[in-house]
Formats: C-alpha cells, sequence, structure tokens
C-alpha cells in the first residue's frame, strides 16, 4: 500500500497574504492612538518622531520574522517560534493566551472602532444617553449600559466570523476589498494632507514649536486642551516611551 503525505494545501497567493499583513497591521489604531500620543508629547515633530521609531521596530520585527519562516517553515506562527526558541511550554501558553486574551481583545478594539467612527456617519451609533438601549443598575455610581453601538460591534464580529468559518475563499476575499480600499482611502489622505501642507499658513501652525515638548493638560471629556507643562530631561524619555505603547498597539493592529 502506497503512504501518503500529507500536506497544506496552498490556498493564498502573494496578493492575498500581502492584503492580509496589511490589513492586520493598517487597521483602526492608528487612527484612534494619535491623540494620546499628541496628549504625551504635545507636539507635531515628537508625534512624527514616534511613528518613526515604531516604524523601525515594525520593519525590524518583520524582517526577523521572514527569516524565522524560512526556517522553520511551519504552520503556526509564533507557536512555532517560540517553542522552537525556548521550549514546548512557552508555545503552549502563547498560544493559549493569544486565542484567548490578545486576538479577542483586537478584534473587539476593532470592532468598538468602527462602530465608534460610523457614530459620526449615523447619529444612533453615537454614545449618548438616548442610543442606550439596555440599562442595569448605577445606584452605586457603577452601571451596565448596552448602547445600539456596542451591539453593532457584536454583530459584526459574529457576522465576519460566520463568514469565516465558511472557507478560507470568501475570508480572503472581504480581507483583500477592504485592504485595497483601506489603502487608497490613505494614500488619498496622505495626497490631501501634502494639498493642505502646502498652504503656508496651515504648516506654520503645525510645525510652530514642534520640538517643544510638553503634556497637554484636557478637560475630563477630553474635548478641550486647558494648558500644558513642559517635560525635560528623564522625563522625555518616559513620555516617548508612554506614547510608543500607542503606536506599537496600532502597528499589531
Amino acid at each position: 500500500m502506497a503512504e501518503t503525505t500529507k500536506t497544506f494545501k496552498p490556498s493564498l497567493g502573494l496578493l492575498d497574504g500581502t492584503m492580509i499583513v496589511a490589513g492586520s497591521m493598517i487597521g483602526s489604531g492608528i487612527f484612534i492612538v494619535s491623540a494620546d500620543i499628541t496628549r504625551n508629547v504635545g507636539s507635531a515633530g515628537w508625534l512624527i518622531f514616534v511613528w518613526l521609531i515604531t516604524g523601525f521596530m515594525t520593519l525590524s520585527a518583520a524582517m526577523s520574522y521572514g527569516e524565522l519562516s524560512a526556517m522553520y517553515p511551519k504552520a503556526g506562527g509564533q507557536y512555532v517560534y517560540l517553542r522552537e526558541a525556548y521550549n514546548p511550554l512557552t508555545g503552549f501558553l502563547y498560544g493559549w493566551s493569544f486565542f484567548a486574551v490578545i486576538q479577542t481583545g483586537t478584534i473587539a478594539a476593532v470592532a468598538v472602532a468602527f462602530s465608534k467612527f460610523s457614530g459620526y456617519f449615523f447619529h444612533p451609533l453615537e454614545l449618548t444617553k438616548d442610543n442606550i438601549i439596555f440599562h442595569m443598575g448605577g445606584a452605586d455610581g457603577y452601571a451596565f449600559k448596552l448602547y445600539i453601538a456596542q451591539l453593532v460591534s457584536i454583530l459584526l464580529i459574529i457576522l465576519l466570523t460566520y463568514i469565516n468559518t465558511r472557507g478560507i475563499e470568501s475570508g480572503k476575499w472581504i480581507q483583500t476589498i477592504f485592504t485595497v480600499t483601506k489603502l487608497l482611502s490613505l494614500f488619498g489622505l496622505i495626497v490631501f494632507g501634502f494639498f493642505l501642507g502646502s498652504h503656508a499658513e496651515v504648516w506654520k501652525l503645525n510645525w510652530t514649536d514642534a520640538w517643544n515638548m510638553k503634556a497637554l493638560i484636557v478637560s475630563k471629556d477630553g474635548g478641550s486642551v486647558l494648558g500644558s507643562n513642559p517635560i525635560i530631561g528623564l522625563a522625555a524619555v518616559g513620555a516617548i516611551a508612554a506614547a510608543m505603547t500607542g503606536s506599537i498597539f496600532s502597528s499589531d493592529l
């Protein structure tokens, strides 16, 4: 009886793989964390600097992953690399952490961001008291509230999960279409930004005191800047590190 060799059936091409990686990196994070980065460093110059450092780290990590994938061409990604570099227990713990915490948290963050930004176009999705569909508790200052936007986020996760369970082909096309749309939108935004920045007044406003690091003091609702405090010495290193929390999260999101 002839012995058969079981192998994975290749279903993704170069374009599909590229879109999956680009789509997983260029997510909602970049639109969410820039405000928090600016709050930590307080200037346009240091905002760009934080993104440049993160970009260098991301490229270094990508090259490392490329080398690892060539050394260990097996299914499992980081699980395989951690198992080979350390021990099976480390890979096992990472695998379950990724399944139960890391990836689930990322999916929830993306879904919430989708609903949050959709609220700018569809008023029922705004996080206001008028759009609460369920409320419980609150006598002691704590309450459980379910907004329409949160319900939309849950339904979106269920829908995309169902589509992906139908097979890799349907998930591949959704990923490719949405990633191409995101890339075209971002390139358009960049061109539009350069167009606005070509005006001397706009350029001057953005780059005045661009390298004077300061911590912004914002109102409780985050809607306005009340003032700022200068950051010098080792505090500047801490501010950059705190700001990079968001940019690194965004690179993974």
